[in-house]
């Protein structure tokens, strides 16, 4: 006996449906992913520069306690430089007259770290509550002494609708409490 068994070939592919709703849902995934990135960056600069002043702050504290000689964090509008107690302070023309010359610069001595453009810095002060703006003629010099020693400060970086708040220990001159608010 012949029977007439029909076989079905199953179908290939994708119908176009569902091509559209896979298509549909990358895009939202990656919209959000962008999002995200975008909203983040302020994020990641802010605490990028956290960290540069805590290392230049540790550096200072190292320095003064293996030189026995005060060293110092100086606050300008853009820029938190590293340097002797001695030259913190003075303006930038008594600062270039009285740096050594490039081939006896210690670079451990002498470091800076420039802010990325529009940050502000604001310096709080022991025992105050006032915030203080690093502007154009203003310097706020942070003190780091040969004992190990340095004044409790808080650092504020602004950036746009964006902040960070850190609170330096005395002892370590590391971040003792932080905060950030990304927006």
């Amino acid at each position: 006996m012949i029977s007439a068994a029909r076989t079905i070939k199953p179908q290939r592919g994708f119908t176009l449906i569902e091509i559209v709703m896979v298509l549909a849902i990358a895009a939202i995934v990656m919209g959000g992913a962008v999002g995200l990135m975008i909203y983040s960056s302020d994020e990641r600069i802010l605490r990028n520069a956290s960290a540069e002043i805590e290392l230049l702050a540790k550096r200072a504290r190292t320095i003064a306690i293996l030189h026995q000689t005060p060293y110092a964090l100086e606050f300008r509008e853009g820029v938190v430089r590293l340097l002797p107690l001695a030259q913190a302070g003075l303006s930038e023309k008594a600062n270039r007259r009285n740096e050594p010359e490039p081939d006896v610069v210690n670079s451990d001595e002498n470091r800076q770290f420039d802010l990325d453009g529009g940050m502000a810095v604001l310096i709080r002060r022991w025992n105050s509550d006032a915030w203080l703006p690093t502007v154009k003629k203003a310097v706020h010099v942070w003190r780091f002494d040969p004992d190990g020693l340095c004044e409790p400060i808080s650092v504020r970086l602004v950036l746009g609708q964006s902040w960070s708040e850190d609170i330096f220990h005395p002892l370590t001159a590391t971040i003792r409490d932080s905060q950030l608010e990304a927006r």
